[in-house]
């Protein structure tokens, strides 16, 4: 069986409103379960995708204050 797993989160939150990919977002960390990550890691790869060189740096800089802490 071929699942192709990125296609599957797409599909599931597909047409959801900014206020439903929050509560999928929220839940997912309040769980802090191992098997929410490839979801989120999506969710993360699609932001990067769109993100422009500014907001990729506001991004890395985020990441390095919060990895510093």
């Amino acid at each position: 069986m071929d699942l192709n797993l990125r296609q599957a989160i797409l599909s599931n939150v597909s047409g959801h409103s900014a206020q439903e990919l929050q509560a999928t977002i929220d839940d997912a960390m309040a769980r802090g379960e191992e098997k929410m990550l490839p979801g989120l890691g999506v969710f993360f790869e699609m932001l990067w995708k769109e993100s422009n060189e500014q907001d990729r740096q506001e991004i890395l800089e985020t990441l390095e204050q919060s990895l510093a802490e």
